[in-house]
């Protein structure tokens, strides 16, 4: 019975004192719990109520920071700048306006030239930083990417340089050919010599302006609006018309080709001024006694099947450092030549435009010594309509640079085969 009791009451102090290490352990738990760790520091919500969603909706990069210069909150766009690394904020600037601002409470904006991420090349990205405080712990950082719009000024710029050179010249030979005209008014065969010339850069000078009012129109234009279908066949013979008396000149053979019976959806006028272009330039650039043609066939692309007017010339060839720029506004591969023809550079940009506007595109194979084919990409008329109503793309550019709004979706062309 001693034994049986003994033991009895060693089971039942050894069950309370179970009891009271449990319920010492689960305190401790508790308090644990409780107590604030260096990661919730940082990722509990002590953002004050609402500012989170309005970061997450904000177009420019944002971090928030503590006061130990943690990051609190950042943004997915400040990660893909290079503003936020292993937590910190990399921008040593940005970091020291941070900490003024919590000092003072004053607001604070600079803009800096950071380098970007993995290009291995020495070019800078342009932004504008603005700190705030944010309460009583917080800072608040706003990064606005400005690279974009510091390349379309430039581009403003240099189009109204350009303008304006290109205005200046055939302005300032008129006046020199008028005070020639006045000089020599008693010696008639100068007068006429003079007054030719007079009629050459007025000539240019009317060219030059219809450019920069098409170019201007095919910019801010929906060419959608009084869409038609279109026969390619007409625009070729439209195309082969406006330059016909060029060729004959040069004694140049204009052939065309390829699939009859094709339509495109689009604007008319626009479609026959780009694909005049492009022919036009094939004629101008072409040697005497050579051969132009143009032929048209019909291609499968994803979204439906597209149309190709190619124009192959046997010219004196594209350098493949100009094959990138030609489409550029007033870019010319020979000005010496453009002055002789009376290019105005403003040709390719404008089929470029024409192409975007309508959901197509220009490409050109080129080789230098052996000629040039360009290639006008567009939707044929029914698969047209109906990428219309689903894609708001096609009639998309860029106001300022005129950029297509979203890359085109086709693939390019493989390398022509230049006529023989």
């Amino acid at each position: 019975m001693d034994v049986n009791a003994a033991v009895a009451a060693a089971a039942a102090i050894a069950g309370v004192l179970t009891g009271v290490i449990a319920m010492l352990a689960f305190r401790w738990s508790e308090r644990e719990q409780k107590r604030p760790t260096r990661t919730s520091l940082h990722t509990d919500p002590v953002l004050p109520p609402g500012v989170d969603t309005v970061l997450s909706v904000l177009r420019s990069s944002a971090v928030v920071l503590d006061e130990a210069d943690a990051v609190v909150k950042a943004s997915s766009a400040a990660y893909a700048l290079g503003l936020v690394r292993g937590g910190r904020l990399s921008v040593e600037p940005m970091l020291q306006m941070a900490r003024d601002t919590r000092r003072d409470g004053e607001i604070r904006q600079v803009e800096l030239d950071l380098p970007r991420r993995g290009t291995g090349r020495g070019e800078a990205l342009a932004v504008s930083a603005r700190v705030a405080p944010l309460g009583s712990r917080l800072v608040l950082l706003l990064v606005e990417d400005l690279t974009e719009a510091r390349r379309i000024e430039a581009v403003r710029r240099d189009f109204v340089a350009n303008v304006s050179h290109e205005l200046k010249t055939p302005v300032g030979a008129l006046s020199l050919l008028s005070e020639a005209v006045m000089d020599a008014s008693d010696d008639p065969e100068a007068v006429e010599r003079f007054a030719g010339r007079m009629q050459i850069e007025a000539t240019r000078l009317t060219n030059l302006v219809q450019e920069l009012i098409d170019l201007s129109r095919v910019q801010n234009d929906d060419p959608l609006e009084d869409a038609e279908p279109v026969r390619v066949d007409e625009l070729v013979a439209e195309a082969i018309d406006r330059c016909r008396h060029q060729a004959g000149a040069k004694q140049i053979t204009m052939a065309a080709g390829g699939t009859a019976d094709l339509h495109v959806w689009g604007n008319r006028g626009q479609l026959a001024a780009a694909l005049g272009n492009l022919v036009e330039n094939a004629v101008n650039y072409s040697p005497a006694r050579t051969r132009v043609g143009i032929a048209a066939r019909r291609v499968t692309a994803p979204g439906g099947d597209m149309i190709e007017v190619a124009v192959t010339d046997q010219g004196i060839g594209i350098s493949d450092k100009d094959k990138e720029r030609i489409f550029e506004r007033f870019y010319r591969v020979d000005p010496a030549r453009s002055r002789a023809t009376g290019g105005t550079g403003l040709g390719l940009a404008i089929v470029k435009h024409v192409a975007a506007s309508h959901g197509g595109e220009v490409t050109v194979w080129s080789a230098e010594n052996q000629g040039s084919t360009f290639t006008l990409r567009l939707p044929e008329a029914g698969a047209a309509r109906d990428r219309a109503q689903q894609h708001p793309y096609l009639d998309g550019l860029d106001e300022e640079t005129g950029e297509p709004t979203e890359s085109s979706p086709y693939e390019p062309l493989p390398a022509p085969e230049v006529l023989p």
